[in-house]
């Protein structure tokens, strides 16, 4: 129980710490920010900022756009931006704490069409993504959104299942599928780079994890894009998750501990050295799962020992009066040992009684950028980066089977290194047109092993390969605002991959009418185009003279994606949207013979699947209509409401039209919360949510041929024919904050799975039995979280 004893003591500490900082309750804050021209990013000098409910509270923003309001009182406030010649802008709601100051990076404002006798000010859309070229499908979400809703975890994946459009099953990994796209057709992008899995027990063949590596106490105000998304982004054709980092306090030093379901953590920020040109970030975390097993906690690993930690850091430094230094990274590492003599049948999803398994994985993520004002209509920026992935896993057999039958072992060991350079220019011409043109390069080295052992002799070599691969892109994108209704985008991007020698080029268009201040139509269409898996190119196909690398010849898949929004602003807090969208997917690997096997359906198990001799010559589409009616955080209450009606389907190289993996025809979130002030220095919140999803779709198991491989098998010929039950889970958020003079402290307990509903969470073979299994997904789990800022 030494784990349990270390849980306590932190909580003790936790409370000394309260102890110590809790004279006397602080009575204002300090809001720090920094105001940017939305297409140029150039810094907007003379800018008036003021409170609403305190006009006298006000200060302006110096010749770097930066500005530091003084004497904001606790709580929710509300402040509003003008300036001469641009919209103005009212930020509501924002929270004030005592134990930290708030930064607000790169608030951007909108320069008038043309000048108006009477200045009306109206409450924008809060939701809006930071990137201007995005006219469908984008939203933006901030810290407090990851912390707020019931099930997040404070992660930005799990946070964006709640969006329309999005959907997971599995409770157990982050793995989001984006209108029936497989996980692993979408983007991540940090701080303009292209990175690879930033999750914990992320595997390279997937794009999710059981833990986010991404800490959010350093998110900033970042985008999620669904589809048709600008020119900016390339190499997807799901979704890009956009994220961005704050910078630290320039002025003082702050601190955060907490601990939670994602670790044990602490944090620091402040000024480096004197004069407010230079600041760091860091935030450092240790896992709690084996706590929670200690205290008698299961989540669903059973007689497994997850184990991760992991550090997040920024340092931002001015340079000069036009130039800003930014060094950024995040590195982790994950480990899980699950041994067969302690395999728990009873609720455990990994594993089984005849093998032992044994993983390891980390990765690093490291990037410099450096922006410079080259005129006050011209931004350009640099960013070069490096990043690397280590994956080991090995199973090994304890027992034999059955007198004729041993499972046999499997040996994989996935290591890459990429190399990434970006340089972007925004220019804004004027109030009407802005340019945004960049270009970037990744090349990456990669060494991939994966090998079946059979009786502990015989080895069956699946993947075998070590060398490199570039992929180049580029794209220029254009916004013209016609009037104060209507506005243009167009764009094109271009990319090319050395070791297929594919190249792709894909226009993107966007139109957008604010019909008045309630209503405003969005089209939006794009050409999208990804390379495969990076395992799919190393897959080997033996002849007596050597191995030969039959799918290294594979291009881009492509995708065509068209979308109509509509959205309804029913007052300033609320509105409802409505998107209806078709993506058409061809150029998809499949098999070079008659087969129903297509790399669409992979991505959402962290075992790769792999098949050699794959040809480009598979089809598929999407489409579907999404509904989300949502009120943003005002007098204590929000809540988003969403559906997602969607059908899926492919076509393997047999010509038969299926179910995808991830049809699960609709998605329905009930998410809300409401929160109380007792008085000046305590608060109370409570956020519940509901998920429906209809089941998915799964292949009729091969009885005879599993028996023979000692794995599971499935009848290909009947893929997808057969379909889950529907999954349902509700959470709910019990949360407490209290404010002291310097500190503050944020207490909550997330109750997972209330009805404790009991959701299949895949398909599995026992080879001991000869059965086909149901392995069930994470009952009634109750997640406590504290956290204290000073």
């Amino acid at each position: 129980m030494a784990a349990k004893s270390i849980y306590y003591k932190a909580t003790l500490l936790a409370v000394f710490l309260i102890a110590f900082f809790s004279n006397v309750q602080a009575q204002t804050q300090i809001i720090n920010g920094k105001l940017v021209d939305d297409a140029s990013f150039a810094p907007i000098c003379g800018a008036t900022i003021q409170m609403t409910n305190h006009p006298g509270i006000n200060t302006f923003s110096d010749s770097l756009g930066r500005f530091r309001l003084m004497g904001v009182p606790l709580g929710r406030q509300s402040i509003i931006i003008t300036f001469v010649g641009y919209d103005p802008l009212f930020l509501s709601d924002l929270l004030i704490t005592a134990g930290k100051e708030l930064q607000l990076n790169n608030v951007a404002m909108r320069e008038k069409i043309k000048m108006l006798d009477e200045v009306v000010i109206s409450a924008p859309d809060r939701k809006s993504p930071n990137n201007e070229m995005a006219a469908v499908s984008a939203r933006t979400f901030n810290m407090e959104e990851t912390k707020r809703y019931a099930g997040s975890f404070g992660d930005p994946a799990r946070m964006a299942i709640n969006f329309a459009g999005v959907v997971s099953t599995n409770d157990t990994r982050n793995d989001i599928i984006i209108r029936g796209n497989s996980p692993n057709a979408m983007l991540w992008q940090f701080e303009g780079l292209n990175i690879p899995n930033p999750n914990h027990f992320g595997a390279l063949n997937s794009m999710g994890g059981s833990v986010s590596m991404l800490n959010n106490n350093l998110i900033a105000r970042s985008d999620f894009i669904s589809g048709a998304f600008p020119a900016q982004y390339g190499n997807a054709v799901a979704g890009v998750f956009d994220l961005r980092l704050r910078n630290g306090n320039k002025d003082k030093h702050e601190f955060v501990g907490q601990v939670g379901f994602n670790g044990f953590e602490a944090g620091a920020e402040g000024p480096i050295g004197k004069g407010e040109k230079a600041s760091y970030l860091v935030n450092a975390r240790y896992s709690t799962l084996s706590v929670f097993r200690q205290l008698g906690l299961n989540f669903g690993t059973g007689g497994g020992q997850p184990d991760y930690y992991d550090v997040n850091y920024k340092v931002n430094s001015s340079v000069g009066a036009k130039g800003n230094l930014s060094l950024f990274g995040i590195w982790g590492r994950s480990s899980f040992v699950s041994l067969g003599k302690d395999y728990d049948p009873d609720g455990q999803a990994y594993g089984n009684s005849y093998s032992n398994r044994f993983a390891d994985y980390e990765t690093n993520i490291t990037g410099l950028s450096y922006e410079h004002l080259l005129s006050n209509k011209t931004t350009a920026k640099i960013t070069v980066g490096y990043s690397s992935t280590n994956e080991w896993f090995d199973r090994d057999s304890i027992s034999t089977v059955k007198p004729d039958i041993a499972t046999p072992d499997w040996h994989w060991k996935f290591s890459t290194q990429k190399y990434s350079a970006v340089f972007q220019l925004n220019h804004k011409l004027n109030a009407r047109h802005s340019l945004i043109a960049g270009v970037s390069n990744d090349y990456t080295d990669f060494s991939i092993l994966n090998k079946r052992i059979y009786a502990g002799v015989d080895e069956l070599v699946i993947a075998d390969r070590q060398r490199g691969l570039n992929l180049l892109q580029s794209y220029a994108q254009w916004k013209y605002r016609m009037n104060d209704v209507w506005t243009f985008i167009a764009g094109m991007h271009y990319q090319y991959l050395d070791i297929s020698q594919s190249q792709s080029i894909e226009p993107r268009i966007g139109l957008n009418a604010k019909i008045n201040n309630r209503h405003t139509l969005g089209l939006g269409f794009g050409m999208h185009s990804q390379m495969e898996n990076l395992l799919n190119y190393t897959v080997v196909t033996s002849t007596p003279s050597g191995h030969l690398y039959t799918n290294e010849s594979l291009g881009f898949i492509r995708s065509n994606h068209a979308v109509l929004s509509h959205n309804w602003k029913l007052n300033n807090n609320t509105s409802l949207k409505t998107e209806l969208y078709y993506q058409s997917l061809y150029d998809l690997p499949v098999e070079s013979h008659p087969s129903s096997f297509s790399t669409i359906n992979l991505g959402a198990d962290a075992t790769p699947t792999l098949r050699d001799s794959l040809i480009n010559q598979g089809k598929g589409r999407n489409f579907g209509v999404e509904l989300t009616l949502e009120r943003n955080f005002s007098k204590g209450l929000y809540y988003l409401l969403t559906t997602s009606l969607f059908d899926s389907k492919y076509q393997g190289s047999d010509k038969v039209l299926r179910n995808t993996a991830f049809n699960m025809g609709y998605v329905i979130n009930a998410l809300a919360g409401k929160e109380w002030k007792f008085n000046r220095e305590r608060y109370f919140s409570i956020s519940m949510k509901i998920s429906a999803v209809g089941g998915r779709y799964l292949s009729p198991v091969d009885i005879t041929a599993s028996i023979a491989d000692g794995e599971i098998q499935f009848i290909e010929e009947e893929a997808f024919s057969l379909r889950q039950s529907a999954y349902f889970r509700s959470d709910v958020k019990l949360s407490y904050r209290k404010e002291y003079r310097k500190s503050s402290l944020e207490i909550s307990l997330d109750l997972q799975n209330v009805t404790n509903n009991n959701n299949i969470f895949r398909q599995d073979w026992n080879a001991r039995t000869g059965q086909v299994v149901n392995n069930y997904q994470q009952g009634f789990f109750p997640v406590p979280f504290v956290r204290f800022t000073f």
